[in-house]
């Protein structure tokens, strides 16, 4: 199976079937989508980022980097029909109190599995799909090869003792070409594109940009895909902007600046670089950082969650703990 090891997978013979079409091996590819909970599952933002499928057997990694099969793949590896697993893993909170299930949650307790459902529903590149994590596969050949009595019990020994040497995490990282360190979410790259762009700040001066960093950190960990759609610090600093005159700061701390701000090329705002954007005294930075956290984060920065919400940006739950991550305590009073 896959070429990818030097030891082949031991695979039983597929079953002939009138009507239907060879599976077709693909290459792999990125894959953009969302996950979708079961009604069993926690709500996680997790989703396919690699996908291929080869030999028939489909596999991919999830955006945390985790390592997954598709039912039939798994149903291969352990020399099992796929109906097999699937009865399995659908219906898991009656199949877990039986033996098989009993033992099963042993296995799955000794890979640290924690979850009450025995996959992720997903959208990948062909649709919507259950993806069966590294844990549970390991978990399920590990019993197949080991504790079942079925025919191709000998199918699923010899795939689990490949796989405990070389890893489940391997095999599936080469499977999809897929290299962890050079993965990194387009998110996080706008944002360090973004920031290397704009990191010539005169001294004496602060950026709205700069200083909400934190705000954009708690976006990008809530599941906000941060585009040229998403610019925080344009709302930020159109309030900020209308403090500043209405506070008269200028007479406090200094007039501010115009400098030019860039947008990275992707963005059509690029167009216009450089953008003519307003710094600040750096003296002003405490009131800055006081206003952003007892007005905006309070009053300005629901609404504007709100909004990427509507557009689809990230999922409602997401928002309300986004919300609740960027409060800032007040200290005890002395």
């Amino acid at each position: 199976m896959l070429g990818i090891f030097k030891e082949s997978f031991c695979m039983p013979a597929p079953r002939k079937t009138s009507g239907r079409a060879p599976v077709k091996s693909v290459s792999p590819q990125l894959v953009s989508s969302i996950y979708l909970p079961s009604e069993h599952q926690p709500q996680l933002a997790l989703f396919p980022i690699a996908e291929v499928e080869r030999d028939g057997v489909a596999m991919g990694v999830l955006s945390d980097g985790t390592p997954y099969l598709h039912l039939r793949g798994l149903a291969r590896l352990c020399g099992v029909d796929h109906s097999v697993v699937q009865r399995l893993i659908s219906n898991w909170p009656e199949e877990k109190a039986k033996p098989r299930g009993l033992r099963l949650q042993e296995l799955l307790a000794a890979q640290g599995y924690k979850s009450d459902a025995l996959f992720l529903r997903t959208i990948g590149a062909n649709g919507e799909t259950l993806a069966i994590t590294d844990a549970v596969c390991m978990a399920i050949l590990e019993y197949y090869a080991f504790e079942a009595t079925q025919s191709s019990s000998g199918v699923a020994l010899r795939n689990y003792r490949i796989l405990a040497r070389t890893s489940f995490r391997t095999f599936i990282y080469q499977g999809c070409g897929y290299v962890p360190d050079a993965h990194v979410p387009d998110s996080w790259r706008t944002f360090h594109e973004r920031i290397l762009l704009n990191d010539q700040i005169p001294i004496g001066f602060f950026s709205i940009f700069r200083e909400i960093a934190d705000l954009v950190v708690h976006m990008i960990k809530a599941g906000c895909n941060l585009d040229s759609h998403t610019v925080p610090d344009g709302s930020v600093g159109i309030r900020w902007s209308t403090h500043w005159v209405r506070a008269g700061f200028a007479g406090m701390y200094g007039e501010r600046q115009k400098m030019g701000h860039k947008y990275p090329n992707s963005f059509p705002q690029s167009v216009a670089n450089p953008v003519p954007a307003w710094v600040y005294p750096v003296e002003a930075l405490g009131e800055f950082r006081k206003w952003l956290y007892a007005v905006y984060v309070p009053e300005n920065f629901p609404d504007y969650i709100k909004s990427k919400v509507k557009q689809g940006m990230f999922l409602p739950a997401h928002g309300q703990a986004l919300l609740s991550a960027v409060q800032r305590p007040a200290l005890p009073a002395a």
